[in-house]
């Protein structure tokens, strides 16, 4: 669909801006991010939650302080997730092997497949945002970012 008289207008407001690489990803990120809670509530989760137990299926056993920081958030904000995860009966905490003071968490069947449908709408959700780019340009677009999240000494994971 071509750009209307109300879009190009909008265009010459932020002109200056739209010169920026960080206005620009933050606009971007806007746009993936709305969308995506809206997947996502579909299933009851939250983008946190919904990394949380992703991490937690691919990784079995691992302990709430490396989910924490996997997740770049903070070990006490992170124990009212896993609470919820738990209740939902999503997640168990069990005891790692290693350290009987420290929880291991694993991700249930019922968690396996919650995930597994939702990644499923997320990779959709994916597909539908960045439909303009093809799949070279994707794929461009994916190591940037990744080249900029590993090697900038920003924290490497986010929600």
């Amino acid at each position: 669909m071509p750009p209307t008289d109300h879009d190009q207008s909008i265009a010459d407001l932020d002109h200056d801006l739209s010169a920026l690489i960080g206005y620009n990803l933050t606009r971007v990120v806007g746009v993936v991010r709305q969308d995506l809670v809206k997947v996502l509530a579909e299933y009851d989760l939250r983008i946190v939650p919904f990394s949380a137990l992703s991490i937690v299926t691919q990784k079995p056993g691992i302990s709430q302080t490396l989910l924490a920081e996997a997740l770049n958030v903070e070990r006490s904000n992170l124990v009212q997730i896993v609470d919820d995860l738990t209740k939902r009966k999503l997640i168990e905490r069990g005891h790692a092997v290693s350290d009987r003071r420290r929880h291991a968490l694993v991700a249930t069947p019922k968690g396996q497949l919650l995930l597994q449908t939702a990644q499923s709408a997320v990779i959709a959700h994916e597909a539908r945002v960045f439909a303009t780019l093809t799949e070279d340009e994707r794929s461009i677009l994916l190591a940037l970012l990744q080249k900029l999240r590993f090697g900038s000494g920003a924290p490497t994971t986010a929600p």
